[in-house]
C-alpha cells in the first residue's frame, strides 16, 4: 500500500524516504516494552501447540479452560489440502498433521468434525501415521497409540560417554543435546499415559489415520541389507543400525544393570543442573516438555520447585490473542532488542536517545558471566563474555545475538568498542572460533556430520558446525571494531581480530555456490547467507574479496523481482534451483538491499528498484502509531527442511536497517525523532 502524499503535494523521493523511516522509527518506539527492549512474536507450525497440548493430557491438567482457544489456533492453521504446514505456502506435513490432529482429538474434537474428515483424509492419503518421524513417534508411544518397539533405541548410557569419546552428547548440537537427554530417560522408562478412551499399550483412540491398524509395527529405517546395496557395508548408515539393532536385543538386560540406574540419575542430574532460576531450560520448548515428562516419570512432585519451575517457564512461551493461543518454541527479546537498536540507528537516531541508551543497558544487563555453559566443555580456559537469545538461557550464550550486540553497542557509541563489555564479548567470540575458520551457532568443532546419519535424527540437525551467515555477522562486528577510530584498541587484540577475518574469508571462499551465493543455515536462504557475507566483506579489500564480491552482486540482481523487491521460497532448502525466488517479502528485498548498498552506489538500478518497493508497500493502517511492513511469509530457519520461524520484527527493523543505510549513502539530511 503506497503511503498518502503530504498535504503540500507530491512528495520528493527525498521526502517520502525520511518520512518512511520516521513513521518505522516511530512504530518500532510504539511496540517497544516498558523497559526499553523488543520482543516480538515467533510463529512455528502447529506441533508445538499440539505438544504443550499433549504435555496438559500427561500431566491430568484439566484442559478445558483453554480448550476453545487451542482449537480455534490449531483449526485456523490447517490448509486446504486438509493437512497442516511447517510454513506459509508449504503443502501439508504428515508429522505436523497428525501430532495437530491428536490434540484436536485431545480437546474434544470429535473425529467426524468436517475438518477432522479433511485432516484424516490428507493424512492416509499419504501414507498415515507409519510416515510420521521419530519425535511424532515417541509423542505417538506415550499413548500408547504406537509401539516403543518402533523407536530407535535411546539408552541412558550414552550420558556416560565422556567428551572425549567421537559420540557423545557434547559432539551434538546443544538443542539436539537439551532435548534428548531427558529423552534418554523418557525413552528407559517407556510410559503409556492413558487417553480419553482409557489406557492402553495399543489404544485405538486415533487407528483411523492408520491404513492398517492392525499392525502397527513399523520399522523407523530400511533393512539392513537394504542399506548394504543402498549404501555399502562400511557406510555410517550401516553402522548406526547394526549399533541399534545390537541395543535393541540388550535392552532388556541393559535395563536391568546396575549401570542403567547410575545413568538414569545422570542423566537426571544433568537436566536439573541446567534448569534456570527461572525454571527455563535451554531457552526452548521441547527441553522443556521432555524435562517436565522426565520428572514426572521419575516421582517427582508436582509441586517440587523444579516442577513447578518448569510449568512456569512455558507459561511464558504461551502467546493470546482475542480468539486462540499458541506455543511458542522460543522466545527472542535479546535478539530482536539487538537488531531493532541497529535499525533505528542506521535510520538515524541519535545514540544520546535515551531510548537507545534504555534498550542497551537491558542489553548490558543480560550479559552472561557466569560459570554456566557447555561450551567450556571443550573450551574451559575460556572466559564468559556472551548473550543469549532468550530471557533466561545462561548455559547456551549464542555467537549471532553476541555478534549482533557488539555492532549495537559500537553503532550507538564507537568509543564502547573498548569497553569491559565489548572486550569480553570479542574474547569470547575469538575463542569460539572453528578450525576451518568459521562461526557454529552455539558450539565449537560441533561438526561431526556423520551423527546425523542414526536412525534418531530424521530432522538433519545432530550438529552445529560453521555457516556462512553466523560467520558474517561476526566478521562484521570484528570489522566494525577494527574500523572504529574513536577508540582504538589493543595491537594484541587488533592483530586476533585482523587473522581472524582473514581465515574467515578463507573459509567463506571455501564454500561459496557457483552461482555466487552462499547458503543460509538461520534465515531463509540464499539471499539471507548472501546479505551477511557482503556486508561482512565491506570492511575488507584486495583482489580476494572482489572475486567473492562480484559473482555474489551479479547473483542478488539476477533474482530481483520485477516488482523491484526479493523473495525467496522455503523450498530452496530441499531444491537449490529455485535459489531466489519466491514471492517478493520486506524483509528478504531488505537483506539484498543492505549486501549491495555494502558495495554499489545507492543510485545503482537495482538498489532505486529495491527503495522503491520499501517505499510502496509500507503498510500506514498500523494498531497504533507509525507504519511497518505486512509479511505473512516465514523468513526464519529453525531446522532446514523441517522447521521455519516467522519473526514478526523481521518485516521491520531488517527494511528500517536498509532504509537508513540508504538515506545515508544518498547523504539525505533530515532529522528523525
Amino acid at each position: 500500500m503506497t503511503l498518502k502524499p503530504s498535504a503540500s503535494g507530491l512528495e520528493t523521493h527525498k521526502e517520502k524516504v525520511l518520512r518512511s523511516i520516521s513513521l518505522a522509527s516511530e512504530y518500532a518506539f510504539e511496540h517497544s516494552e516498558d523497559d526499553g527492549h523488543w520482543y516480538g512474536e515467533m510463529r512455528t507450525n502447529s506441533t508445538m501447540t499440539a505438544e504443550y497440548v499433549m504435555l496438559q493430557c500427561i500431566l491430568g491438567i484439566d484442559l478445558l479452560p483453554n480448550a476453545e482457544a487451542f482449537k480455534h489456533e490449531l483449526l485456523s492453521a490447517q490448509k486446504k489440502d486438509g493437512g497442516w504446514n511447517i510454513g506459509y505456502g508449504l503443502p501439508g506435513d504428515i508429522s505436523t498433521s497428525v501430532e495437530a490432529y491428536l490434540a484436536l482429538r485431545l480437546l474434544g474434537v470429535p473425529s467426524d468434525n468436517a475438518a477432522m474428515q479433511s485432516g484424516r483424509q490428507f493424512i492416509t492419503g499419504i501414507g498415515g501415521i507409519p510416515k510420521v518421524r521419530i519425535f511424532t513417534r515417541i509423542y505417538l508411544a506415550m499413548f500408547g497409540l504406537f509401539p516403543w518397539s518402533g523407536i530407535p533405541q535411546l539408552p541412558p548410557e550414552l550420558i556416560l560417554l565422556p567428551p572425549q569419546t567421537k559420540i557423545n552428547v557434547y559432539r551434538m548440537s546443544s538443542w539436539a543435546r537439551s532435548t534428548l537427554v531427558p529423552l534418554l530417560v523418557i525413552a528407559h522408562h517407556q510410559p503409556t499415559f492413558p487417553l480419553p478412551n482409557g489406557l492402553s499399550t495399543d489404544n485405538d483412540f486415533i487407528d483411523e489415520l492408520w491404513r492398517n491398524p492392525g499392525n502397527k509395527s513399523v520399522p523407523y529405517s530400511p533393512p539392513l541389507l537394504e542399506q548394504w546395496r543402498r549404501k555399502g557395508l562400511f557406510s555410517w548408515e550401516s553402522g548406526f543400525t547394526i549399533a541399534d539393532t545390537a541395543l535393541y536385543y540388550l535392552s532388556n538386560a541393559l535395563r536391568k544393570s546396575p549401570t542403567r540406574k547410575y545413568a538414569i540419575k545422570k542423566c537426571v542430574d544433568w537436566v536439573l543442573e541446567r534448569q534456570e532460576k527461572s525454571g527455563d531450560w535451554a531457552g526452548i520448548l521441547p527441553p522443556m516438555i521432555n524435562g517436565i515428562i522426565m520428572l514426572h516419570l521419575e516421582g517427582f512432585s508436582h509441586d517440587s520447585k523444579p516442577f513447578q519451575g518448569g510449568l512456569a517457564a512455558m507459561e511464558r512461551f504461551i502467546r493470546k490473542n482475542d480468539k486462540g493461543m499458541h506455543a511458542q518454541a522460543c522466545v527472542s527479546p535479546v535478539w530482536d532488542t539487538a537488531l531493532m537498536t541497529i535499525g533505528l540507528l542506521d535510520a538515524g537516531i541519535p545514540g544520546s536517545d535515551k531510548r537507545i541508551q534504555k534498550a542497551l543497558d537491558w542489553t548490558k544487563e543480560r550479559q552472561i558471566h557466569g560459570p554456566e555453559g557447555d561450551w567450556r566443555i571443550y573450551r574451559p580456559e575460556l572466559t564468559a563474555g556472551g548473550w543469549a537469545f532468550e530471557y533466561h538461557n545462561t548455559w547456551y550464550p549464542d555467537i549471532d545475538d553476541t555478534a549482533a550486540v557488539i555492532i549495537a553497542f559500537v553503532k550507538q557509541e564507537p568509543e564502547s568498542a573498548g569497553s569491559d563489555h565489548v572486550l569480553l564479548a570479542l574474547d569470547w567470540l575469538l575463542g569460539m572460533v572453528n578450525p576451518d575458520g568459521g562461526w557454529g551457532a552455539f558450539d565449537v568443532e560441533n561438526n561431526n556430520l556423520f551423527m546425523n546419519k542414526c536412525p534418531f535424527s530424521d530432522l538433519d540437525a545432530l550438529c552445529d558446525p560453521s555457516t556462512a551467515d553466523v560467520t558474517g555477522r561476526v566478521m562484521e562486528a570484528f570489522g566494525l571494531v577494527l574500523s572504529s577510530r574513536a577508540c582504538p584498541i589493543d595491537i594484541g587484540l587488533e592483530k586476533r581480530l585482523t587473522m581472524a577475518v582473514h581465515n574467515a574469508i578463507n573459509y567463506l571462499a571455501s564454500i561459496q555456490v557457483s552461482s555466487g551465493s552462499w547458503w543460509g543455515r538461520w534465515g531463509v536462504n540464499y539471499v539471507y547467507g548472501t546479505s551477511n557475507v557482503l556486508c561482512a566483506l565491506a570492511y575488507s579489500d584486495g583482489g580476494r574479496v572482489e572475486e567473492l564480491v562480484n559473482p555474489a552482486i551479479g547473483w542478488l540482481k539476477s533474482c530481483q523481482a520485477p516488482n523491484g523487491g526479493w523473495g525467496e521460497c522455503l523450498e530452496t532448502y530441499a531444491d537449490p534451483e529455485k535459489a531466489g525466488k519466491g514471492d517478493t517479502t520486506a524483509s528478504q528485498t531488505a537483506w539484498a538491499l543492505m549486501g549491495l548498498l555494502a558495495h554499489l552506489p545507492p543510485t545503482d538500478v537495482s538498489i532505486q528498484r529495491g527503495m522503491a518497493f520499501l517505499l510502496d508497500s509500507q503498510d500506514d493502517h498500523q494498531n497504533g502509531k507509525g507504519a511497518s511492513w505486512l509479511e505473512p511469509q516465514y523468513t526464519g530457519t529453525g531446522f532446514p527442511n523441517h522447521f521455519y520461524l516467522r519473526y514478526d520484527f523481521y518485516r521491520h527493523y531488517f527494511p528500517l536497517m536498509a532504509l537508513g543505510r540508504y538515506s545515508k549513502a544518498m547523504k539525505f539530511d533530515g532529522s528523525v525523532k
